[in-house]
């Protein structure tokens, strides 16, 4: 969008929005001024890295670490038995505080809350046979089990009922005494006698992933095939987290990174993507019912003479619904009917072509923002796979024929890495940009400004580093591949800045645009927007070769 068409309500906050950056001579690196990664030291705004502030990954083994020393250190303070100290921490999701303060405020009222009984509430006298209240045998004591509470059932009996519970689920970890109405708790010690070997690991396995379903904190991948758990860091601003298997989602609603949109601008973008909604409204904007059957009817011939289906049959006139049997030279003939004509200029069919042109306008909006959200979608997909062929193929094709080390050559994957980060981005401000309410022209002019800035300085480093790599990749002369990386590198930066822009904008809800009102009605400024400026002036630092 060039600046002469927008609106003059919102160029001052667009100035004010870029006065932040740089002039752009200083974007011209020389060898010296370029870290190790490829990128200006000073320039931390937007990265792909931005997420690794926030999070903790945690392999199933430091799960089950953290699970021993929360245990350990419950029963060291509570002076309690393992079993029952796991007991206390799936109850209190956990967290050893919660544990020992409610603990050493009120004992009685945790172990009747868990179900840990201090002595049983039945005794039997060691030498009579006691009838199991299960399968109504008599065994001696001593071939019979309880947990605390004493009631005794035959070793059979408990095998089948805790082995049941297991195979229904994780509610097998906060199982009670079967006899009616006891709440006694079962803890793992009477598991590990009774049932097999196999009930015993999947037991084992729910109990692991209880410390990661149950704690607020973490959540599992949602990576296939993937064991590792995400610790939040609360508090830390975005969502957006990065698993060791190179996974990439939001920690919050566990889907893909959308940054800078909203979960539940996501949930519902992605809910019309795959719902019914859509198809309703093309029905409603490309066909008309049948007088008859009211069912669906697509023309799909220039005339308007229609034929319902079997078993209707109907036949019908397009334009005005009306019997065909009525129709004729007298009405305009076969692609024509004056009849509909004069209804129309009497206002009959207004309402229904205004529903119709609402739908129509509605699908083609709709395909507008779809059709560039799922193209970035693509093509990020591709650069992905791109970035795993620079990896592999293309750096030491580069290492070999100039001689350089593996950190000199790393600019050609961070460029990679930040093209798949900003087309991750890009994609889900067409979501945002659907969603921006119709009744704000200055906001949405506003973000199609930032937005347009943004996708030209990616299109930019996309082209260089798709065909400009393959370009200089062979090249032996020293000054074609030192001005392709100078070239890529000023592009990575310039790039990232302008999507730290638009990233900083669509999370203050394009707030900054209310500066540029507040200063029209001041008599604010004329001059061009310090970004445009900007932009012809980084034109000339990277022209393409």
């Amino acid at each position: 969008m060039d600046s002469e068409e927008l609106s003059d309500d919102y160029m001052d906050s667009v100035e004010d929005f870029n006065n932040e950056e740089e002039n752009v001579t200083e974007y011209d690196y020389g060898d010296d001024d370029v870290v190790e990664g490829g990128y200006p030291s000073d320039d931390d705004e937007f990265s792909h890295e931005d997420c690794g502030q926030n999070h903790t990954v945690l392999t199933e083994e430091e799960i089950k670490a953290c699970q021993d020393e929360a245990i350990t250190e419950v029963e060291s303070v509570l002076s309690l038995p393992r079993d029952s100290a796991i007991v206390l921490l799936c109850e209190y999701n956990w967290r050893v505080s919660n544990v020992t303060d409610d603990w050493f405020a009120d004992e009685d009222k945790v172990r009747k809350k868990v179900g840990l009984l201090v002595k049983p509430v039945v005794y039997y006298l060691p030498d009579k046979k006691i009838n199991c209240r299960i399968c109504f045998d008599d065994f001696c004591p001593r071939d019979m089990v309880s947990v605390a509470c004493g009631h005794l059932f035959c070793k059979l009996c408990w095998k089948g009922y805790i082995t049941t519970s297991i195979n229904d689920g994780p509610g097998c970890l906060t199982l009670r005494c079967p006899e009616i109405k006891c709440p006694a708790i079962v803890g793992q010690d009477i598991v590990d006698k009774l049932v097999s070997g196999q009930e015993k690991k999947k037991y084992s396995r729910y109990l692991l992933r209880s410390y990661v379903e149950i704690n607020t904190n973490v959540k599992w991948c949602p990576a296939p095939d993937c064991d590792n758990a995400v610790e939040f860091v609360a508090g830390s601003g975005s969502y957006d987290v990065s698993c060791n298997c190179k996974c990439n989602f939001c920690w919050n609603c566990l889907e893909e990174t959308h940054r800078p949109v909203g979960c539940d601008t996501v949930a519902t973008w992605i809910l019309k993507n795959s719902a019914e909604s859509e198809n309703v409204t093309w029905i409603l904007a490309n066909s008309k019912p049948c007088p008859k059957c009211k069912r669906p009817i697509q023309k799909n011939a220039g005339c308007m003479h229609m034929t319902c289906t079997p078993p209707c049959k109907n036949e019908f006139c397009w334009l005005c619904l009306g019997s065909w049997e009525t129709h004729g030279e007298a009405t305009g003939g076969f692609y024509a009917c004056n009849r509909y004509e004069k209804a129309k200029q009497e206002g009959e069919y207004d309402e229904e072509e205004k529903r119709r042109e609402m739908a129509k306008s509605i699908i083609e909006k709709y395909t507008h923002y779809y059709e560039r959200w799922e193209a970035n979608h693509k093509s990020r997909t591709k650069a992905v796979a791109d970035l795993h062929q620079a990896e592999t193929v293309h750096i030491n094709n580069i290492r070999d024929g100039h001689h350089e080390s593996e950190v000199q050559v790393k600019f050609i994957t961070e460029a990679w890495a930040q093209i798949i980060e900003c087309r991750r981005v890009l994609k889900w401000t067409y979501a945002y940009g659907y969603y921006l309410p119709e009744d704000e022209p200055a906001k949405r002019q506003f973000f199609e400004y930032l937005q347009g800035d943004a996708e030209f300085w990616l299109e930019r480093l996309h082209e260089c580093a798709e065909k400009g790599l393959k370009r200089f990749l062979d090249a032996k002369e020293p000054e074609d591949y030192q001005e392709f990386r100078t070239k890529l590198i000023n592009l990575t930066s310039v790039t990232k800045k302008y999507f730290a822009n638009l990233v900083r904008a669509l999370e203050n809800d394009l707030a900054d645009v209310d500066l540029g009102e507040n200063c029209e009605l001041q008599g604010g400024r004329s001059e061009e927007p310090a970004s445009k400026s900007s932009v012809a002036g980084i034109s000339q630092e990277v022209q393409a070769s």
